[in-house]
């Protein structure tokens, strides 16, 4: 039997990733939390097999999480559920410690995939973020590579949450619309803009755009999960075999 606990800030999504799991014997959700604080609590107290923490959520982020639960120095395998197919984001989530990233569309086959993978001990990234971070880190080995090799940027150090902040900033949200969107107070917003400014050295919201555009901490869009045909450097579309069967219809 392997125990899961489930970290997602919607009831809904939390209600949907049970019932999915419960589908299967060999799975039994032990815990579900609405936040990451509380996540850490229960795989303090249920210590289950894997967490699966979506990465943005209010109060601690899932990448926070991951790294709470990596000093607990438990056995729970964390897997990264996230509607965001981004490089930066899946970095950092492998260096919080997680052991796999699932991108939020992807099917349920694939979500069982990545925990029986986690599970025997391996790492899991969503087949469509594979390719495209192996296509765009062609010069510099795999994410898997570059995650393990330790060296990072300043703009590396941004948290999740930093991060997200950063791309509101840039797509030139307001504080109260930012905080709104991420159900936090303004003044927390504020309080992240000030921390992004400290982290990368700079002085001007300015700066702080043109940093975000000219070093790529973020992509010049809104962020989207990857598609299941990722493209490659030279704009042709990677074919993969998908692992999601097609739908079963019953006359």
């Amino acid at each position: 039997m392997i125990s899961v606990v489930l970290a997602d800030d919607h009831a809904v999504v939390r209600q949907g990733l049970r019932a999915l799991l419960e589908s299967d014997p060999q799975f039994m959700v032990v815990g579900e939390a609405a936040d990451g604080l509380e996540a850490v609590e229960l795989v303090r107290r249920r210590k289950p097999t894997v967490l699966i923490a979506d990465l943005i959520m209010s109060g601690l982020d899932g990448l926070a999480t991951t790294q709470k639960v990596s000093r607990l120095k438990s056995v729970t395998r964390v897997i990264i559920l996230s509607m965001y197919g981004d490089q930066a984001y899946v970095l950092e989530a492998l260096r919080s410690g997680a052991a796999g990233y699932v991108v939020k569309e992807s099917c349920g086959a694939e979500l069982f995939k990545a925990l029986r993978v986690v599970v025997a001990g391996g790492r899991y990234l969503s087949p469509a973020v594979s390719e495209a971070s192996i296509g765009s880190f062609s010069s510099m080995g795999t994410i898997l590579q570059k995650a393990q090799a330790g060296s990072m940027e300043v703009h590396d150090k941004l948290t999740a949450r930093e991060r997200t902040v950063l791309q509101f900033v840039v797509e030139g949200t307001s504080s109260r619309d930012i905080g709104a969107r991420l159900r936090i107070s303004s003044r927390k917003v504020e309080s992240h803009r000030a921390e992004l400014m400290r982290k990368l050295g700079l002085n001007t919201h300015q700066d702080l755009i043109r940093y975000a555009l000219q070093r790529g901490v973020i992509p010049k869009g809104e962020p989207k999960p990857a598609r299941n045909g990722a493209h490659g450097p030279n704009g042709t579309k990677r074919k993969r075999k998908d692992i999601c069967p097609p739908a079963q219809h019953r006359n």
